[in-house]
């Protein structure tokens, strides 16, 4: 019952398929802020998970303007491909980052994340 706001970054976990592009299933993780961390409300709805995303490195690659999934795609072969064969990280996921709210057309950033294994 009480608002939070938007909190940034907006995150979504992407579960590759063969071609890259995103499979049905993708999971979008919000920023619970910092004044409801150490108890947090509880979801009403079934579907909504409390997590807490541990520590983590990542490799990671930033643009800009307005996300869509072919962009994230994009991204993500050229952060694979930046990287070879030799770093080691997940492959079976890597994570969507957008910073900006929707009506913000400018300086917008958006990233993609490989967790390093």
């Amino acid at each position: 019952g009480v608002g939070m706001g938007m909190t940034a970054p907006v995150s979504i976990t992407a579960f590759p398929a063969e071609d890259g592009s995103f499979q049905q299933k993708v999971k979008v993780s919000l920023r619970i802020p910092s004044q409801f961390q150490d108890s947090p409300p509880c979801p009403t709805d079934e579907s909504i998970k409390i997590e807490e995303r541990q520590g983590m490195t990542i490799y990671s690659t930033q643009f800009g303007g307005y996300a869509k999934e072919a962009d994230y795609v994009s991204h993500a072969a050229k952060l694979k491909a930046a990287l070879g064969s030799d770093a080691a990280y997940r492959k079976d996921f890597y994570l969507c980052n957008g910073y900006d709210p929707p009506m913000k057309p400018y300086g917008r950033r958006n990233e993609v994340w490989f967790v390093k294994e």
